[in-house]
């Protein structure tokens, strides 16, 4: 088996559904799920926002790689914070670990989605807006991902369909994980 293809990476902008919709491909795939920015609290013994308002963002965003760097698992569906590629040694860590699935999303859906700008613990410099970070973050998910899922205008579970749908349409992923129609892993 193929160890850099063991675990699915979902990427994308905070509200973009990768903590939900990680457990969904999660449990269709008989997979383990791991939240980073989990991780990242229970490690602190702190909130993300309390950590980012302690921390800055630069210093938030040198914490995140330094967890994200740390990491070592298998047969796991990661969800990183939306951050969690903004460092290249962060980055080039998760594209090892597996295959990258961007989560896309336009930023007006997002602003929808996102009522809590202030309390979630998004890594942003002050008086920059959703849409700056949008702009800055969308061309490193795109760089990183191995391929991109449209999330727009779905709910959680048809973008869960739709990232199973797009690991088994992939010839290198499709003989790790069982299809998500039959539950058992495909004949070779």
């Amino acid at each position: 088996m193929d160890v850099s293809n063991q675990n699915i990476v979902l990427i994308g902008m905070p509200g973009s559904g990768k903590s939900t919709i990680g457990v969904l491909v999660a449990k269709a795939l008989g997979m383990d799920f791991l939240d980073v920015d989990l991780v990242i609290q229970q490690q602190e013994g702190k909130l993300l926002q309390e950590l980012v308002d302690e921390l800055g963002p630069q210093r938030f965003l040198d914490l995140e790689e330094d967890v994200v760097c740390a990491l070592s698992c298998s047969g796991t569906v990661i969800a990183p914070g939306g951050s969690g590629v903004c460092r290249a040694g962060a980055a080039r860590h998760l594209k090892q670990l597996g295959t990258m699935v961007y989560l896309h999303l336009p930023c007006e859906a997002l602003i929808h989605r996102l009522s809590n700008m202030a309390t979630r613990g998004i890594a942003m410099e002050p008086g920059q807006t959703l849409q700056d970070i949008y702009d800055y973050r969308t061309p490193i998910y795109q760089t990183w991902a191995d391929m991109t899922v449209d999330a727009a205008g779905q709910a959680l579970e048809e973008t869960a369909a739709a990232v199973l749908s797009a690991l088994h349409a992939s010839e290198s992923v499709l003989r790790h994980w069982p299809s998500p129609h039959s539950g058992r892993g495909s004949a070779e």
